[in-house]
Order: C-alpha cells, then structure tokens, then sequence
C-alpha cells in the first residue's frame, strides 16, 4: 500500500502525458460521447408544441447537457486494455512492477481528467449561462454530493469494464461481451432517454441495475429532480453498486491470474 501512495504521482503524470501525446485519439473518444446532443436535438424538436411528460424544451437541455458533462467525466477504457494486453502476454510487464495492474490502470484513467475537465467545464457553463439557475438545483448538500456521485458513478463504470476485461482470462474476447453491457447502459442509464420517459416497469428495473447510478442519478442530482433525502438514499445505494463491482473485479482478477502465462523477450 506505501508503495503504491508513493507511486501514484508519477503514474498520474505519466497517465497526462499519454492523454496529451495521443490527443487526436482522446478526441475520437470525446466526439463518440455526442450522442446526448443528437436526443437533445430530437427531443427538443418534440417538445416544441408542449412538455413531453415533466420535461420542457428547456428541461430537455439542462438534462442532456448535464448528461453530457457526467459522461464525460466518467468515461474509462480499461476493458480494451486489459483484453489487449492479456491476449498480447504484455500484461506480465505490469505484474513485475510494485503496483497492482488495476490500480496502474485507473491511475492512467484518472490522469486524462484535467483534459476532460477542459472540455466539459466549458459546457456546464455555457448551459448554466443559456439556461438560467432555473434548471439547476439550489440545494448546497446536493452541490456538495454532486463530486461525491461523479465519483461512484467513475468507480462503477471503471470497476464494471475491469470485471468484464477479467473475462479475457478465461475467452478469445471480453470487448463482445461488453458490447452487450453498452447495450443495456444504453437503455437502463437515462443515456439515451431520461428513465422517466419510459414504461414504469422500467423505472422499477432501473433502480436494481448499476447502470442508473452511472448516469441518471448524478444528473438528477444537479438539475434538481431529487430531493435531499432522495439524494442520499441514492448514493448509498450507488455507492453499494461501488462495493459488489469492488468485490467482483477483485474476485475474477484472482480467477484469472490461475490461468494468465506468458512468454517472449
């Protein structure tokens, strides 16, 4: 563990200089996170003639752009990686370092947040500055948990493609079986379409799957939605989410390290 807190300042500056050298490759993956202005540009065009369940036109801007900024914020990679390097056998050049793998990689994830912050301040604002403070909660505990969620929300997404990239261990290809998991955060996280548009069934399923508190859950937490009690009910429920995704990409790690060889100069 000490030598893990000593390291962890050199990983993060290497970590910001990856994402600063390959910058036309952070942009690809900044421009795939577009997909909330396309439904903001749908779903304004809909609600143009009247509120589409609670959600004005200027509803649907705060939540899609609160949408975009949480996902950008949250993103991380570490299933292409750890299916790469297991397939490769480069990942025995992280096990003889001193850190452990996965803590290697969420410090390399976690580096490119300075250039996340870059872009995605400059959005909060220019919504805060077209909005109003109308579409934003005035609750400072809610403020105050809103870093706190963004932080859970990192944790699941992070821990969810650890346990999955794990998988490589065991197939010819965990990245499959994670399309499978987009698919349904997709639907399931208010992504694509806020929670409370959809059948109540579906709401209902929503609140026992992670992928509500990767999403929908920080985002209703800043543009108001939750009530202070409410705020904190769903945070320990995401932060829970936090604790069995820790325990299960921990558990299959160990699994697979038994089977992991690799060979070469």
């Amino acid at each position: 563990m000490l030598r893990t807190v000593r390291a962890l300042p050199t990983m993060l500056r290497v970590g910001l200089a990856e994402a600063l050298a390959y910058r036309a490759e952070f942009l690809v993956w900044l421009l795939s996170t577009n997909m909330p202005l396309v439904m903001l540009a749908l779903w304004s065009a809909v609600a143009r003639d009247g509120p589409v369940g609670r959600f004005t036109q200027a509803g649907f801007a705060a939540y899609y752009l609160a949408a975009l900024v949480v996902r950008l914020m949250t993103g991380a990679w570490v299933v292409w990686e750890l299916n790469f390097e297991i397939r490769q056998g480069t990942l025995a050049f992280r096990l003889l370092r001193p850190v452990h793998p996965l803590v290697a990689y969420a410090a390399e994830n976690v580096a490119a947040m300075p250039v996340r912050l870059a872009v995605s301040l400059p959005v909060a604002l220019v919504a805060l500055w077209l909005l109003g403070s109308d579409h934003v909660t005035h609750d400072p505990v809610q403020w105050a948990l809103f870093p706190v969620s963004i932080l859970g929300a990192w944790l699941i997404t992070y821990l969810a493609m650890a346990a999955v990239g794990t998988l490589a261990f065991h197939l010819e290809s965990a990245t499959s079986l994670f399309d499978v998991w987009l698919g349904l955060f997709g639907v399931f996280s208010g992504y694509l379409v806020p929670l409370d548009l959809y059948p109540a069934w579906v709401a209902r399923v929503a609140r026992v799957l992670p992928f509500r508190y990767m999403l929908a859950f920080p985002v209703e937490l800043v543009t108001g939605t939750l009530s202070r009690g409410e705020a904190l009910r769903e945070l320990a429920v995401q932060w829970a989410f936090v604790a069995v995704l820790l325990g299960a990409a921990a558990g299959m790690w160990r699994l697979g390290m038994r089977r992991f060889s690799a060979a070469g100069g």
